[in-house]
């Protein structure tokens, strides 16, 4: 029999791990603090996203995510939709980025479209107040907290693995990992504890570099079925976000630029606003960026009203009714796309994906899992 793996925590990290190591033929437990994952990969737009990466070795990791989330979807049972990406722009400078972008990925999977070509396909967009877009294929959508929470009920009915919940784990010590409620010998283990970077190897965490982003979201009540489909929708915000466009696009400076003049709480706050469809014809919106190491628990209304305001000018804002609003928090390195450790011999901490642990944490699992464990998923 293969090696028995420990795994800490069940966000989308610590359940990309458990599926690549349960069908590498591995043995497997899984340990939550909570009932079930509460944290931040069930707050977030579900979004699988493979246009916020560089060309290269993370975009080519955010599409093996992609794969893998369509095989777990249909393993799992599970919605998700292929439904691609629209960057909306409004600015001729915006447009221009857009432009610049095509051509440094040489049209692969990506298209200009006019306002009316926009119109056909996404029907609550604001066309005629557009220059034009950019649609994308390679995105997905999932539902957050039921993709996550159908992954963790998959983990648990596996025969190799076992699921500790209601178990936080407080130590980990020459192969024994000391919970509240037993200890348990393992081989090898995986710390993928996300915004708690306190309890295990603080020194390791704090060290690290990595800091905390606080980031506000919102979700409507159902739409009608023509209305809530098509492209997950974003505006010229977003290309100042993702180093997909701030690495490749020189001409994002320039909106940057204007940003800073023009909307400085935008800039203060970390906005860029976006809006998916989900399996219940609901719009999931957001989003606000707040960094530290620490947050006070309150949502700032006059946030959620900038996002909302920015959105109008996107779409039809106008049969919008608001369902549910919430914060989420995830840990994330300022110059690495993730933070890989190893504080002691059979030990790996995997954390610090930032926003894009749903669109790369399945392919960084199987690298890492290949790197530490020497062997070929």
């Amino acid at each position: 029999m293969k090696e028995h793996i420990g795994i800490v925590g069940s966000g989308i990290v610590g359940l990309a791990h458990a599926v690549a190591l349960l069908k590498g033929g591995y043995r497997v437990t899984l340990f939550e603090k909570s009932p079930k994952p509460y944290g931040a990969s069930i707050r977030n737009f579900g979004l699988i996203w493979p246009i916020g990466q560089p060309q290269g070795p993370t975009f080519e990791r955010a599409v093996r995510t992609r794969e893998i989330w369509k095989e777990m979807a249909a393993e799992a049972g599970f919605w998700i939709q292929h439904n691609g990406s629209l960057h909306l722009a409004h600015h001729d400078d915006e447009m221009a980025v857009l432009q610049e972008y095509v051509d440094v990925v040489e049209g692969e999977g990506v298209k200009l479209m006019t306002p009316d070509q926009i119109q056909e396909i996404s029907p609550l967009s604001n066309a005629k107040e557009i220059k034009g877009g950019l649609f994308s294929e390679t995105e997905s959508t999932v539902n957050p907290p039921e993709a996550i929470w159908a992954l963790h009920e998959w983990v648990a009915n596996h025969p190799q693995a076992t699921v500790s919940t209601y178990d936080a784990v407080l130590a980990i010590e020459q192969g024994i990992v000391h919970t509240s409620t037993q200890q348990v010998e393992v081989d090898h283990v995986f710390v993928c504890s996300g915004e708690d970077l306190q309890t295990l190897y603080p020194d390791v965490m704090m060290e690290s570099g990595m800091i905390l982003s606080k980031l506000q979201m919102l979700r409507t009540k159902p739409l009608s079925a023509h209305q809530a489909k098509g492209p997950t929708l974003c505006g010229g915000l977003t290309l100042t976000h993702y180093a997909s466009f701030t690495k490749q696009c020189p001409q994002t400076e320039t909106l940057r630029r204007r940003f800073e003049q023009t909307m400085p709480q935008f800039v203060e706050w970390g906005i860029h606003v976006m809006a998916s469809f989900n399996n219940h014809c609901q719009i999931t919106i957001g989003d606000s960026h707040e960094y530290g190491l620490g947050f006070d628990p309150f949502e700032k209304a006059e946030v959620n009203e900038w996002i909302m305001h920015y959105l109008s000018t996107m779409m039809d804002t106008s049969m919008i009714e608001m369902d549910e609003t919430w914060h989420g928090i995830y840990p994330k390195h300022p110059s690495k796309t993730e933070f890989i450790a190893q504080p002691e011999e059979g030990v790996t901490i995997v954390n610090g994906l930032g926003g894009a642990g749903m669109t790369l944490s399945f392919g960084l699992a199987e690298e890492v899992i290949e790197n530490e464990l020497g062997v070929h998923l």
